[in-house]
């Protein structure tokens, strides 16, 4: 049985072969240079996030706050305004409370919000019995009260074109009222939210609506639940219920209240899609989950 042995290269093919693989390689390089590079989001804030850190008490900024005093304020009752201390630009949300309520109620998510790259506001009302159309327009002008009339650290710190509002109770209800009226606006979360209105087909701000399984103030299936169905399905937009939770949930620290609210500022304000993980599948339901049940317009 007779063996072919292998050919060896010669020194001149190899250089050939070495050559060849050099220009190949520079070829790549310089197609790779050329190629336009994707455009990193101005917007993103802070570090890749984890449940960790949208669950804990506060987020990656140190804050600093100052008061929206009643007397200087037009349209609205005065306040409280939170921000981040890091000297960059960022989203800004106006925060109402519920009927009877003060900014004390929402004092947390203001804070909390804020660590996590947003500048604000909570809002006392003009009286504490004001109803939600009364709501949305002391919202709007709280949006103003910082544009225009805060200090200069906080005028300097506010993006005037990625703006959001929140609110409790007659707060959400607020909420979507002016959201129906400003579709500029980038997000949209009301609280357990309290109209007489049960239609909404006209909001087309993305909108978050949480909603509290043993709410008898404003049952869900009478207004969380209608206000949702309502909105369109063109509009992004969010049901997410609590379980064994009450109309009051967002008047004390909750962590599934404030991750969620987090994540979808952060996914429409910020247009930051590393928030999307959160919100689209959503979260777990069910036994052994603080949420009763999530529906969403997914994918955004």
């Amino acid at each position: 049985m007779s063996v072919t042995t292998p050919r060896r290269r010669t020194p001149l093919l190899s250089r050939v072969l070495r050559t060849a693989a050099v220009a190949a390689t520079a070829a790549a390089s310089v197609l790779a240079l050329s190629a336009p590079a994707q455009a990193a989001n101005p917007y993103e804030r802070g570090p890749n996030p984890t449940q960790a850190l949208l669950e804990a008490r506060s987020g990656p900024f140190s804050v600093s706050s100052e008061r929206a005093w009643r007397l200087g304020s037009d349209g609205f009752g005065g306040g409280t305004i939170y921000y981040p201390r890091e000297n960059n630009t960022y989203g800004a949300v106006a925060i109402s409370p519920g009927y009877t309520g003060t900014q004390a109620s929402v004092a947390w998510l203001g804070e909390r919000i804020a660590s996590h790259g947003f500048v604000v506001i909570t809002i006392d009302t003009n009286t504490t019995l004001d109803q939600p159309d009364s709501r949305a327009r002391q919202l709007d002008a709280a949006l103003d009260h910082m544009l225009n009339d805060a200090s200069s650290a906080v005028r300097s710190r506010i993006d005037r074109n990625r703006l959001a509002v929140m609110g409790h109770s007659m707060g959400g209800g607020g909420t979507l009222r002016l959201a129906s009226q400003r579709p500029d606006l980038k997000a949209a979360i009301p609280l357990t939210p309290w109209h007489l209105n049960k239609s909404w087909s006209n909001v087309q701000v993305p909108t978050l609506i949480i909603g509290a399984d043993l709410d008898t103030i404003a049952p869900v299936l009478t207004h969380a639940e209608p206000f949702y169905n309502s909105i369109p399905t063109s509009t992004r937009k969010a049901y997410l219920e609590l379980d064994g939770a009450t109309h009051f949930a967002p008047n004390i620290t909750n962590s599934t209240i404030g991750m969620y609210s987090v994540a979808w500022l952060k996914r429409f304000v910020d247009e930051d899609t590393r928030y999307t993980q959160f919100l689209c599948p959503g979260p777990r339901t069910g036994l052994f989950s603080d949420v009763e049940e999530y529906r969403s317009t997914c994918p955004f």
